[in-house]
């Protein structure tokens, strides 16, 4: 059988980039760094570390889980990559080329059969269209099928009491829309960094003391120390966490911790302020950056798991993200919701 016909693989919804960003910050490598990439080592910086400076394309239409239809097959066979590159390239084709339509609340363009996200229509999405070069049937590598562990049964009792509360108070304050929706954070820049529906490039600058990972989506800049320090106390929380890198060979490792509650990933996946991550960054050769993470949660997880994605260097540049806290958006959904308010109060007299 092949492989579209036992896997459907679905796609995310949300919004855009636009304006091109200013290429001032962008480290271009030397002539030092180019001939070490040419001996057939991974480029080095002036003062000798990996050089892992660039934009990097971590697209991919490999799916975070293995589909439960594959089961134990942790790779595909070349067969079933071009039947499903060819696949996405053909509905790719087929939704470009229908008539324009307009979009309403409750059947949006895309919707359905098509196998489209629904929120907004193909033109806005850029997941890629190929699959990882190893061919891996998902992103998570460890546990080995592939499949993000249980919850424990306190995990599934706070994601299912959360879901019940953004349920009956969708919209109460601007605080219950997530962090992505009030551009705050992307939905797939985390930490960790995930493969999601568009934007998915990331651009790395270097010195000697520090790392910074800056992210397309919603122009979010990590700046990571590798010199020692102490970590922060546990009550002071950010967005992305408090980072501490360092070298293992030619691996940087960055563990995070102090994660705000409503990080993008932490919420998604219903993980706690505490869960504790691990990333790993490798410059394999010129071309690839091999992004690996593993998050540890004891009171969400009944064991840890772990995440390859390998990154594909890109010659295009990092675009400005056209989303900012309090835009009128917010405006809208929150004076939206008092008019339905209002409507169901009416209504109750």
């Amino acid at each position: 059988m092949r492989y579209r016909e036992r896997v459907t693989t679905g796609m995310l919804s949300v919004t855009i980039a636009t304006v091109a960003v200013a290429g001032a910050g962008l480290v271009m490598p030397s002539a030092a760094q180019s001939q070490n990439a040419a001996a057939g080592g991974a480029p080095r910086t002036a003062w000798g570390q990996p050089d892992l400076q660039g934009v990097w394309d971590f697209r991919t239409i490999t799916p975070m889980e293995r589909p439960e239809a594959l089961a134990d097959q942790e790779f595909l066979s070349a067969e079933d990559v071009a039947d499903l590159e060819q696949g996405i390239a053909d509905r790719d084709a087929r939704l470009a080329a229908r008539p324009a339509q307009r979009t309403v609340p409750t059947n949006s363009v895309d919707r359905g059969v098509d196998g489209a996200p629904g929120s907004y229509n193909q033109f806005w999405m850029d997941r890629g269209t190929r699959v990882i070069g190893t061919r891996r049937t998902s992103l998570v590598v460890d546990p080995p099928n592939g499949r993000i562990p249980p919850m424990t049964p306190a995990g599934e009792q706070r994601r299912a009491a959360e879901r019940e509360y953004v349920r009956d108070h969708p919209a109460d304050s601007w605080v219950d829309r997530s962090i992505y929706e009030r551009c705050i954070l992307g939905f797939n820049s985390g930490p960790p960094i995930e493969p999601r529906a568009y934007n998915n490039h990331m651009q790395v600058f270097q010195t000697r003391d520090h790392v910074v990972i800056f992210n397309e989506m919603v122009h979010d800049a990590r700046i990571i120390p590798l010199a020692l320090r102490d970590p922060l106390p546990d009550h002071l929380r950010q967005w992305m966490g408090d980072s501490r890198g360092r070298w293992e060979g030619d691996t940087l490792v960055i563990e995070t911790s102090n994660l705000d509650r409503l990080n993008s990933f932490t919420w998604r996946q219903g993980a706690t302020q505490d869960m504790q991550l691990v990333e790993r960054f490798t410059r394999v050769d010129d071309g690839t950056l091999l992004y690996e993470f593993t998050v540890e949660d004891p009171a969400t997880w009944t064991r840890p798991w772990s995440v390859e994605v390998p990154m594909a260097r890109s010659l295009d540049q990092v675009w400005e993200f056209a989303c900012h806290e309090g835009n009128y958006g917010m405006d809208g959904i929150l004076a939206g919701h008092r008019a339905d308010e209002r409507a169901a109060a009416s209504e109750s007299r």
